[in-house]
């Protein structure tokens, strides 16, 4: 099976072309969100590193968020337009759990942390299984540094912190955690479009491409302002938008 991957989710922007496991071309940078110009650019690039037409694909998938309302917008949309006009498989996964996939350590719990601002960050808790893929403990979400360390609480074990904004709540999460927080190696803090492309070999494709959406965990200033003007309104639609 030959994937294409994507992950434009946060401000580093990471594609990769696998067939099966063995990787063809892979380019990460983290040069800035400027996604919507390079996106594309760096797809052609590696297609014709790893020799291959878009034809020649068989799935792609995209890291489906949480992260920055533009970046997911940017990768969902250009993952879906290929699927859709290639008539190709598409799969979304956790942007959390691909940062999660860098740790490879069996058994070893596992916390990638994307910062939401205002003390808040995207995170999640996984535990790396025998075979080397996270496997979630504590669903994604949206959350205060201090409600997060309350939950890490039950957890009596050295958990491992990737992602680079990490280093921002670095002192708070010592605090709150002590001997149990550990950080990551700094070459294991970009999310890697090859980890994406691996995950997403075993994952079930979506089955309605044009239903597919981010999942952006929260909502947009737009939607909040919205629904603080309609309480009475069904308030679910909105979050899933493109």
């Amino acid at each position: 099976m030959k994937l294409l991957a994507i992950d434009t989710s946060n401000r580093p922007l990471s594609v990769a072309v696998l067939d099966d496991t063995k990787v063809l071309a892979t380019t990460t940078t983290n040069m800035g969100r400027n996604h919507s110009s390079t996106l594309l650019p760096i797809i052609e690039q590696s297609l014709a590193q790893a020799q291959l037409v878009p034809e020649a694909i068989d799935r792609i998938v995209v890291a489906a968020g949480p992260g920055s309302y533009t970046g997911l917008r940017i990768g969902v949309t250009t993952a879906k337009t290929f699927a859709f006009s290639l008539h190709k498989e598409l799969v979304g996964l956790s942007s959390l759990a691909v940062l999660a996939g860098n740790i490879v350590t069996a058994g070893q719990l596992v916390v990638p942390l994307f910062d939401a601002r205002r003390d808040n960050i995207f995170t999640g808790l996984y535990r790396i299984d025998a075979t080397g893929q996270p496997q979630n403990v504590l669903p994604d979400q949206h959350v205060s540094v201090a409600t997060w360390c309350e939950q890490l609480a039950a957890y009596d074990e050295p958990i491992v912190f990737v992602g680079s904004d990490v280093a921002a709540y670095a002192e708070a999460l010592q605090t709150n955690l002590g001997a149990r927080f550990v950080r990551a190696a700094a070459q294991l803090d970009l999310p890697q479009a090859t980890v994406l492309g691996l995950l997403g070999r075993t994952a079930t494709p979506v089955e309605n491409i044009h239903a597919f959406v981010p999942n952006y965990l929260r909502l947009t200033q737009a939607e909040r302002d919205w629904q603080a003007q309609h309480p009475k309104e069904d308030h679910a639609p909105y979050v899933e938008k493109i």
